[in-house]
């Protein structure tokens, strides 16, 4: 059979399917579902669109995954015990996948807007366009179309353009970060990062032998050009990995002037720079600024992702480079990463009607409207506990205790109680952020919304006492 068409995304019908499915089974426990790939074949959909439904289902508590083996329906029961480990990250993702829980710690902006349903449909159109993929040369590094679509949308200037040529295409951002790491011998390499920064690039520096310096955003949102300059003339830096805007999990712009200032150091000294801008496109700030229109673009390279502003169907990671040619040609032609071709046109022909500009519009101020409710209570009810950091995009907010708190301790209790949030101190190697919180600001109703930060308040109180 094939899934009926009903209004919203893609995962929202097959959402709606399983649940009829379910239903049928009466909620026995140990019902095994269908595998993603029977799904997808069933369905004809995506097996990530499978994937995603099933994910939702999980974090509702209605599914349960054995390893090589499938997903289960789970009969209404009582929950199981938190699992607390040594890993805070480790104990992050476990937790995340417990019947019940309620998530404040989860990051997804495309959650509420997302372009999956457009791309497939596209995609289909395509299909027919070209029926026999075999026919399409193979191109390891991205999809000509595609490649060339992102060169212009990242060209400013005649100094500041890229072409087809620079772009590199992979089969999602993980993969090309490790791509870069090889490809620049970051290995016992010096990295300067920006501090707070994402786990995923932390760790996977951590993980290749990198020695990581990290610096401190300050309160305005912009690094301390002192600071810079002083470890730029003591420190044998390979490589500075900065925010092309939007500096996330802190969701704050940096401020023009600063911006300058830096970049202006970074020249002077020839550092080469790796420029984050896998938020970029959900930045509200009015100036627009990029630090890479600031740079010298022969010392620079830009890595990035459509999944965070189109959606799980389009998880590819991003490299843009003027140097370094031949040797990430050949990384890639050693990964071998199976991409498909018309999902990659697809993508370059939302871009080319106007679909993706007409999408983030609508994105950041969805996302805009689901922050105010969540400011609105943290600094109503909490404001003599946490301070919150004005977020200008992004689907998070990043809120700093008044008191000193272990958020260690305070993410353990809120653990016991079905709450899970993301504690600062993940997104530093060095035992930063001890005092922050990054809590989502996704649709959990009004009621459950006020239920959590109430409960936050409490641990948070009871903390700061002991």
């Amino acid at each position: 059979m094939r899934v009926v068409r009903e209004p919203g995304f893609a995962y929202q019908a097959v959402y709606r399917y399983l649940m009829r499915l379910m239903a049928e089974t009466a909620g026995d426990d140990n019902t095994r579902l269908p595998s993603l790939r029977q799904l997808a074949e069933r369905l004809n959909v995506s097996i990530s669109t499978i994937q995603y439904a099933y994910s939702l289902l999980e974090k509702e508590g209605r599914v349960y995954s054995v390893a090589k083996s499938g997903y289960y329906a789970r009969a209404s029961a009582g929950l199981s015990s938190p699992v607390i480990g040594n890993d805070l990250l480790e104990t992050l993702y476990t937790n995340t996948r417990r019947p019940g829980m309620r998530l404040l710690s989860a990051e997804d902006p495309v959650s509420v807007q997302s372009l999956d349903s457009p791309l497939l449909l596209l995609e289909r159109e395509l299909l027919r366009q070209y029926p026999r993929q075999s026919t399409l040369v193979d191109q390891p590094c991205g999809e000509l179309e595609l490649r060339g679509v992102v060169a212009a949308r990242y060209t400013t200037s005649p100094q500041q353009c890229w072409h087809a040529e620079d772009v590199y295409i992979g089969a999602d951002l993980r993969g090309v970060l490790e791509i870069l790491v090889a490809v620049l011998k970051l290995k016992h390499a010096t990295v300067l990062v920006e501090s707070p920064c994402d786990w995923v690039i932390l760790r996977l520096l951590q993980a290749a032998e990198v020695r990581v310096i990290e610096l401190p955003l300050q309160a305005c949102g912009g690094l301390e050009p002192q600071r810079l300059e002083a470890l730029l003339n003591t420190e044998d830096v390979r490589l500075i990995v900065l925010s092309s805007g939007l500096c996330m999990p802190r969701g704050t712009q940096v401020p023009a002037d600063n911006r300058s200032r830096i970049a202006g150091l970074l020249v002077k000294h020839g550092t080469w720079v790796l420029e984050n801008d896998c938020y970029g496109e959900l930045s509200e700030a009015m100036d627009g600024g990029c630090l890479r229109d600031l740079l010298d673009p022969e010392r620079l390279m830009v890595f990035s992702t459509f999944e965070k502003f189109m959606g799980i169907e389009a998880p590819y990671g991003v490299v843009l480079s003027r140097q370094w040619k031949s040797e990430l040609m050949r990384h890639f032609l050693m990964r071998s990463f199976r991409l498909s071709p018309i999902r990659q046109k697809a993508i370059a022909r939302l871009y080319g009607n106007g679909r993706i500009d007409q999408h983030l519009h609508v994105l950041r101020r969805l996302l805009r409207e689901r922050r105010a409710p969540m400011i609105h209570l943290l600094r109503e009810r909490l404001s003599d506990a946490l301070q919150v950091v004005e977020p200008q995009g992004g689907a998070t907010v990043w809120v700093r205790a008044k008191r000193p708190v272990d958020m260690r301790d305070v993410f353990q209790r809120l653990l016991r109680q079905q709450v899970l949030i993301a504690p600062g101190e993940l997104f530093s190697l060095q035992g930063l952020h001890r005092r922050h919180l990054r809590l989502n600001v996704l649709d959990h109703g009004e009621t459950g919304l006020k239920g959590a930060i109430a409960t936050l308040g409490d641990v948070l109180r009871l903390a700061a006492v002991e």
